[in-house]
């Protein structure tokens, strides 16, 4: 009888430590940006870089979505499916900010308009429209996060 009881509290022992989908938890992703901190989502693979802020009606205040790419290049989105403006930042590798899209619309309907970088990027910040000009933000700003894990194909 020892051994399903021992099993039963190994079980509930991963579970306490799981999140959905059985995968472990981790300390929340966060983002600075002139001295103001965010709560990010972060879309560090392929999929979930595609998909982005698609189909969201709101965002909360102080929250936002950090893509983090393997390499450096110049960067292009669209803002399809997508229904709240943003605020696009696309920063370097030394996580300098190189590219300022203030109040990028949502695509009302196709072809959908595409925002490039001016410079080679690696990781791009989208927020709530209208964060950064609040924020002063300027080109040439660091970028530091925590929680962020390395990026995949």
């Amino acid at each position: 009888m020892r051994a399903p009881v021992l099993a039963c509290m190994t079980f509930l022992a991963l579970l306490g430590t799981a999140g959905a989908g059985g995968v472990a938890r981790t300390a929340p992703a966060t983002a600075e940006l002139r001295g103001h901190r965010f709560s990010i989502e972060v879309a560090a693979d392929d999929a979930s870089r595609e998909h982005g802020l698609m189909d969201r009606t709101s965002m909360p205040a102080d929250h936002g979505m950090l893509f983090v790419f393997p390499d450096s290049e110049i960067r292009t989105f669209w803002m399809k499916n997508t229904l709240i403006p943003l605020d696009m930042l696309f920063f370097d590798s030394n996580r300098r900010l190189v590219t300022l899209l203030h109040d990028v619309p949502p695509c009302k309907a196709d072809p959908c308009p595409i925002y490039p970088s001016t410079a080679p990027a690696r990781y791009v910040l989208e927020l709530n429209a209208g964060t950064a000009a609040k924020l002063g933000v300027r080109i040439g700003d660091v970028l530091t996060f925590s929680g962020v894990p390395a990026p995949t194909q």
